[in-house]
């Protein structure tokens, strides 16, 4: 006896339809933009991601319209754009929310308490990793570095940082968001939605009043390697017994001979002509 491909689980539906396209309002708006972007490179093509962007803006993902849209602009094929869309998670392949919770994952903000912050997130918001809330306000996500290690753990809303955090601040900051109440970011400019992020990607300028002014910058804890390396002397710290508080110790003042680290230049002949080094004889002597 045989069995029919439906009764084997086997679809064997028609080819998917081309995807809609834009009003003709909205498509007139995202090609004055896309002419924009694209005069900005020598290549059309080189174009493909903030226009990426910028159709992100428009709906909150990546849709099949808006790569159609991409590749029409570009002249580029259909599955040119789709490569490009599905290689690189910024770009969303399904609807969104509002912001996108991402929680470092990776070893040291996983060891100083990043896991813990994402499970707890998971059992408040009732959603798993890359899923929205009912509401529509917040994506969760783990990420595998947001590349600030030096405030561990770190979790990002629309790109925009929130350092040193816990599952009790991570908690109020989802609740907060969700409220619609306003979030500063531990750095950096104010708060927007992930549409207003995505049309920033693209390049074009954020209008809100002062943002610019609030971009912000390297923290303290990033710039300390920085200092060391000018040669700016920093109080050293010895660890201590929990249970006993910190102490400053002197501060040693290297002397001219001495040196920081093996990588500070050293005089060499190259540098130092009156002293030169190599061989005294010529060559073959």
């Amino acid at each position: 006896m045989t069995t029919s491909s439906s009764e084997r689980g086997v679809g064997l539906g028609m080819p998917e339809l081309p995807p809609p396209a834009y009003p003709d309002d909205v498509r007139a708006r995202l090609e004055a933009d896309a002419r924009e972007v694209i005069a900005r490179y020598p290549d059309s093509r080189s174009a493909l991601l903030p226009l990426l962007h910028l159709v992100q803006a428009e709906d909150g993902y990546v849709t099949r319209t808006g790569m159609k849209f991409c590749a029409d602009v570009l002249e580029l094929t259909t599955a040119e754009v789709t490569a490009v869309a599905t290689f690189y998670s910024m770009y969303r392949r399904r609807p969104s929310g509002d912001y996108q919770v991402g929680v470092c994952t990776n070893t040291l903000c996983a060891v100083m308490g990043g896991d813990a912050i994402f499970e707890t997130l998971q059992e408040h918001l009732g959603v798993g990793n890359g899923e929205t809330t009912g509401d529509g306000k917040v994506t969760l996500e783990h990420i595998e570095c947001n590349a600030a290690c030096d405030y561990a753990p770190v979790v990002m809303v629309n790109w925009e940082f929130f350092d040193n955090q816990t599952p009790a601040s991570a908690t109020r900051l989802v609740d907060d968001l969700r409220a619609g109440q306003p979030v500063e970011p531990t750095r950096g400019a104010r708060l927007c939605t992930f549409k207003e992020t995505a049309r920033i990607l693209a390049g074009f300028p954020d209008e809100r009043p002062g943002a610019v002014e609030e971009g912000g910058s390297a923290g303290h804890a990033s710039l300390v390697g920085l200092r060391l390396a000018k040669g700016e002397a920093q109080p050293a710290r010895v660890v201590h017994p929990r249970d006993a508080a910190p102490r400053e110790e002197p501060v040693h003042d290297p002397s001219p001979t001495e040196r920081l680290s093996s990588h500070d230049p050293v005089d060499t002949s190259a540098s130092d002509p009156a002293h030169p080094s190599g061989p005294t004889a010529e060559e073959g002597e």
